[in-house]
C-alpha cells in the first residue's frame, strides 16, 4: 500500500521554491510524481503523452545513422528518455537550469533517472538553455559551436506562459535564428507547449524554418475525463541559401 502523500525533497532556486513529491491518486489507483516550482505544477508522471510525442514526432523524419540530439529541459525525463529509445541516436545532451532536477535523477528519487544516468549516450548538462541558445558556443562546453539534428525544448508552459519574462525573446525571430545556428542543415527544431495550437508563434517559426507546424497532441485526461490537447511545434534548418521571411 503506498503512502497517500509524501514530499520527497525540497529546494530553494532563484526562481522560487522547488518541490519534488509522491502522491496517491485514488480515482485512478496510481502513485503519481510531481514537480511544483512556488504553486506551479511543472509537470507530472500522470500526463507524458506529448512530452513523449515531441521526442517521436522530432525524430520521426531525420534519417541516417548517428545522429546528435540536445534537449532543452530534463524534467521528469520522459522527453530524453523515448529519444534514447532510438538506437540511430548516437549521443544525447541534455541541458537543465535546476540542479536539484539533476540530483533527484542521479540519486534514483525520479523513475527515469537510472536509465538516463546509466545510457553512456546521455549527458545531462547543468546550464541555462536559453542562455546557451544565444551564445556562439552552444550547448556543448567540451565542443564549442557543435551542431545538433536535432534540438527538443520543453522548458516553459508555452510560448506566451513563461517560467521567467526574460525568456521571451527565445521565442521571437532573432532568437529562434540564433537558435538554428546549433542545428545543422536539415536539422529539426521541436517546442512543447502546454497550450493549443497559436498562429501567431507558427508563423513567427516559419520566418526562420521550412516545414514549420503545430501538431496537436490530444490525449484523455483522467482526472477531468475528457479529451486534452497540447501542442508540438515542429521546424527544419533551411538546407538552402534563400532568404528569411522577415517580417
Amino acid at each position: 500500500m503506498s503512502v497517500f502523500f509524501e514530499e520527497l525533497d525540497y529546494c530553494p532556486t532563484p526562481i522560487g521554491a522547488l518541490s519534488l513529491r509522491r502522491r496517491r491518486e485514488h480515482k485512478l489507483g496510481v502513485d503519481v510524481i510531481e514537480i511544483k516550482l512556488g504553486e506551479e505544477y511543472l509537470m507530472s508522471s500522470l500526463f507524458t503523452v506529448s512530452e513523449i510525442a515531441l521526442a517521436r514526432l522530432g525524430l520521426a523524419k531525420l534519417g541516417g545513422d548517428k545522429l546528435d540530439v540536445a534537449v532543452g529541459g530534463l524534467g521528469l525525463g520522459y522527453t530524453a528518455n523515448a529519444v534514447l529509445e532510438y538506437e540511430n541516436v548516437a549521443s544525447l545532451v541534455v541541458v537543465e537550469a535546476l540542479e536539484a532536477v539533476i540530483d533527484w535523477h542521479g540519486k534514483g528519487l525520479l523513475p527515469l533517472g537510472r536509465t538516463l544516468t546509466t545510457d553512456e549516450r546521455c549527458r545531462i548538462v547543468h546550464g541555462d538553455f536559453f542562455a546557451l541558445a544565444a551564445s556562439e558556443e552552444g550547448f556543448d562546453g567540451d565542443a564549442p559551436g557543435r551542431q545538433f539534428d536535432a534540438i527538443l525544448v520543453d522548458i516553459d508552459h508555452s510560448p506566451n506562459f513563461l517560467l521567467d519574462p526574460a525568456n521571451d525573446s527565445f521565442y521571437q525571430p532573432e532568437g529562434l535564428r540564433r537558435l538554428a545556428t546549433h542545428l545543422r542543415p536539415g536539422g529539426v527544431f521541436g517546442l512543447w507547449s502546454d497550450e493549443r495550437p497559436d498562429d501567431a508563434f507558427t508563423a513567427r517559426l516559419a520566418s526562420v524554418f521550412d516545414d514549420a507546424r503545430a501538431e496537436p497532441v490530444t490525449f484523455h485526461n483522467p482526472l477531468q475525463d475528457k479529451p486534452f490537447t497540447q501542442t508540438v511545434y515542429l521546424g527544419k534548418k533551411r538546407t538552402s541559401s534563400a532568404p528569411e521571411n522577415t517580417e
